[in-house]
């Protein structure tokens, strides 16, 4: 007892902090949403918010969006990250660490700028094919930035996400997948076999739960997409920054109605991820 009192001790600043920044801020904005304003005699509760957000198409639009850039983006990182650990999985650690370490300390508002000068139509790309013929002028280059399926914004994403998710699939080869791979190697099984029965088994839960943390992250991110995203619809970060902004408080519940329903949404997905941690700990 006497050690959990010490610990929770050495925790409870860091701890009341986030309790004041998020917990705080999530009630502000729940009550916000709910139309309770004292500053502007707002007081009386109601879900009028929610009921205008729910059935508004922009919100259905954005929505729906939202869902394919994170699903995208999540989709994709996780089927190039355990390609990428599957082939260095031999390699020395040094390479492995200036392949997949390096992107993550790029923070995603300067790589959201650098893969903008490079796939933009006036880019390094849109130059490059034109130097090599392949196209007749940087202008021919395919629009990759504001455009409907959000090019700009998956590739970005996909950049920063695949070194997250292959540094855990990494630790999982290097580990008891080696020994076992190598076993079943001896037992005279395919490449195939080896990957789908013995390696794939096990990086499956960290793949998953790797998953699911960039799922959540990519779902409330708001700088990439208002930099790279096209204005109509946007995502509903962008979208519920757009209603803040509004000079006119009426718009303010909209707003945190919308930053209230990305929360649960991401609550949800992280109730995922701490059920499938607490599945793996049993195992």
């Amino acid at each position: 007892m006497g050690g959990r009192l010490k610990i929770a001790l050495l925790l409870s600043p860091a701890l009341a902090v986030i309790g004041v920044l998020f917990a705080g801020g999530l009630a502000a904005a729940v009550a916000q949403s709910l139309g309770y304003m004292p500053a502007v005699g707002e007081t009386e509760l109601s879900l009028d918010a929610y009921r205008e957000v729910l059935t508004g198409e922009e919100f259905l639009s954005s929505l729906g969006l939202t869902f394919y850039v994170a699903g995208s983006s999540t989709a994709i990182s996780t089927v190039l990250a355990v390609l990428a650990a599957l082939a260095l999985r031999r390699s020395s650690g040094r390479i492995s660490s200036v392949v997949f370490q390096l992107p993550i300390t790029i923070p995603h508002l300067v790589a959201a700028v650098g893969i903008a000068l490079v796939v933009s139509q006036t880019g390094l790309g849109a130059r490059l094919a034109a130097a090599l013929g392949l196209i007749g002028e940087p202008a021919d280059f395919p629009a990759l930035l504001y455009d409907r399926y959000s090019v700009g914004i998956i590739l970005t994403y996909v950049w920063k996400e695949v070194p997250f998710i292959a540094l855990v699939v990494l630790a999982s080869l290097r580990g008891v997948a080696a020994e076992l791979e190598d076993v079943a190697r001896t037992l005279g099984a395919s490449a195939w076999q080896r990957f789908w029965y013995v390696v794939f088994p096990v990086i499956a839960p960290g793949v998953v739960a790797a998953s699911l943390i960039v799922f959540a992250f990519t779902f409330g991110a708001f700088e990439v997409p208002y930099l790279l995203g096209k204005t109509y619809p946007t995502i509903l970060p962008v979208m519920a920054y757009n209603e803040y902004r509004d000079t006119d408080l009426a718009a303010r519940p909209v707003a945190m109605a919308i930053n209230v329903l990305v929360t649960l949404v991401t609550a949800a997905v992280a109730a995922a991820y701490l059920r499938l941690a607490k599945d793996l700990g049993r195992g």
